[in-house]
């Protein structure tokens, strides 16, 4: 099932899709008179709530439905408990093989946490940061967990994710790389918007594409309908999704609605894409249309908002940005994974 959030006239609700209409979950399965305002409250249910959207679905229901066409989508949690980003793509950890990851990220998926209350869904006006000339997208694959747990054995880490979605982590690089000189980070560099969506898929929808706890499926990235990621793909995580929640739950706790982000699929950033030698990659800009698309998910876009005018009494201004890729470096770039 494809479940997700979208907005009426009385605010935010919970749906999930059949054909070409959204069917309303709140009329599916009821709530004691409350609204499921959105997937997170769905999963919060508790008692096999997905298992009971899709036995009432199968059933002549009286729920109210629209269509598709013309809805407007949110982000499937309005407001995750937690947004954990790892970074488990090796082609993205190295540059393209222009510099050797620490050999700590070999040893364990690391992961940074990002901001839950800037959380965007498809085909929303993306807030451009004023203190930022260096505004990027990154693709990613994202998990979100359906069952409450601690310390979760990787064996058994598949039976907490409800399922999976686009999840694009917007990063200011020139913040990014100024701040993170110091050692810690990323923080103010990706602070501004995360855009997830159009839909979470179950996970019973993405067995015959997982392997080895891995997605294998196809993406590509496209900006003002312009190619700056062709033929991309998930199926070389290094780490496996059991390992992420193994880590991310280790003496800590994950809850229904957390977000879990596999970190930029190899090309899926725009360094990497004038790397490449995509004709036309550069730092976006106000207006841009950026659109990631995996195979069997779907599509996540985002428009670029004006710029707001950056106050000079601005004390926390960029001394170092991010270096900028000579455009065409990594063209016959063929990533192999390490052992």
């Amino acid at each position: 099932m494809k479940l997700l959030t979208y907005e009426t006239d009385d605010g935010p609700r919970c749906g999930v899709l059949q054909a070409e209409n959204i069917v309303d979950v709140t009329g599916l399965v009821g709530s004691n008179g409350h609204t499921i305002r959105d997937v997170r409250a769905l999963l919060e249910l508790g008692d096999s709530p997905i298992e009971r959207v899709r036995v009432a679905l199968d059933k002549d229901t009286s729920a109210s439905r629209l269509p598709l066409l013309g809805a407007k989508l949110l982000s499937p949690n309005l407001q995750p408990p937690t947004v954990r980003d790892f970074i488990v793509f090796e082609e993205h950890a190295s540059s393209q093989g222009t510099r050797e990851p620490n050999e700590v990220w070999y040893r364990m998926p690391v992961f940074y946490f990002s901001n839950p209350l800037c959380v965007y869904g498809t085909d929303a006006e993306i807030p451009f940061p004023s203190a930022s000339s260096q505004f990027d997208y990154e693709l990613e694959i994202g998990c979100v967990i359906g069952k409450e747990g601690r310390d979760v054995a990787s064996a058994d880490a598949m039976d907490h994710i409800a399922g999976f979605t686009l999840f694009n982590d917007w990063s200011s690089r020139d913040l990014q790389v100024d701040e993170m000189a110091f050692g810690l980070g990323p923080a103010k560099g990706k602070d501004t918007a995360s855009s997830i969506g159009p839909w979470l898929v179950t996970t019973d929808e993405m067995l015959p594409y997982l392997k080895d706890g891995r997605l294998d499926l196809r993406c590509q990235v496209r900006v003002n309908g312009q190619n700056w990621l062709k033929d991309g793909s998930t199926k070389d995580a290094y780490f496996s999704f059991a390992d992420m929640i193994e880590r991310a739950s280790k003496d800590s706790r994950i809850v229904p609605g957390d977000v879990i982000g596999s970190g930029t699929v190899g090309g899926g950033s725009i360094r990497e894409a004038i790397r490449k030698g995509y004709e036309g990659a550069r730092f976006l800009e106000p207006g841009d249309v950026v659109e990631h698309e995996i195979e069997v998910i779907g599509v996540l876009r985002g428009t670029l908002g004006s710029k707001p005018e950056l106050d000079s009494a601005y004390r926390f201004q960029v001394k170092n940005p991010s270096p900028v890729p000579e455009p065409g470096t990594a063209k016959d770039y063929i990533y192999q994974r390490s052992s």
